[in-house]
């Protein structure tokens, strides 16, 4: 079966990122005087950011989940202004090697792209204005957490781009990703390739242990996978 739709995760599968988003959401938290460890931030990485703050806020303060909505508001404030600096300036900020190769491989071959994510739609346009994807035809469509009511691991995100793109069975559909939430998210939505990029995040070992079809270590093996 040929796949119609491949939806790529953004920062650590599509985007260059070296530890950024974590260290910047370790860094919000400090602002609230609240310290977490990496292992700790890397177990709530891909989810939406308010959500991954609350569930950090809750495991350090042994409360409930959402029991401080404006300390989350507030923190993620700061998560948000120290993402978009990072990406409209940072020397740092470029494509995953070969992730272009990638898009225009599968868009040849009349397969859609979407890229779909954790970050909100303030950040996810930061991105795309400084790697100039916006208008530049590289992917088809983008889809932010707060585009959709629930975030991964639910499917809403790329339930959300396949009605973009006009596709309606989740079976001609691929999901790529570097976290567990990117695989949970996937199988889901009922994907018939649910694809594991082992360098970003997660290492193969930390992904093997998720739903998945395939686990990859560089994105130029999954046009193969699809095609």
């Amino acid at each position: 079966m040929k796949i119609l739709l491949v939806v790529f995760d953004i920062a650590g599968t599509t985007v260059h990122d070296d530890g950024t988003v974590g260290d910047c959401l370790g860094r919000a938290l400090l602002t609230a005087g609240v310290a977490v460890d990496r292992e700790r931030v890397n177990a709530v990485m891909g989810e939406p950011k308010p959500v991954a703050i609350a569930k950090l806020l809750a495991r350090k303060s042994g409360r409930a989940v959402g029991a401080d909505a404006e300390q989350v508001r507030e923190i993620y404030a700061r998560f948000e202004a120290l993402m978009v600096a990072h990406y409209r300036s940072s020397t740092d900020v470029r494509p995953v090697d070969g992730a272009e190769d990638v898009f225009r491989a599968l868009k040849d071959s009349g397969i859609r792209v979407a890229l779909d994510t954790g970050f909100n739609r303030v950040i996810v346009d930061a991105i795309l204005q400084r790697l100039g994807w916006r208008d530049g035809g590289i992917v088809d469509v983008t889809v932010a957490s707060d585009e959709v009511a629930r975030g991964r691991p639910y499917p809403d995100l790329i339930d959300r781009a396949m009605l973009l793109t006009g596709v309606t069975r989740g079976a001609d559909v691929a999901k790529v990703g570097d976290t567990p939430s990117d695989l949970l998210e996937g199988t889901a939505a009922g994907c018939s390739r649910v694809i594991g990029v082992t360098t970003g995040s997660h290492t193969r070992e930390a992904l093997a242990g998720h739903p998945h079809t395939d686990l990859v270590d560089h994105l130029r093996e999954v046009p193969p996978l699809c095609v």
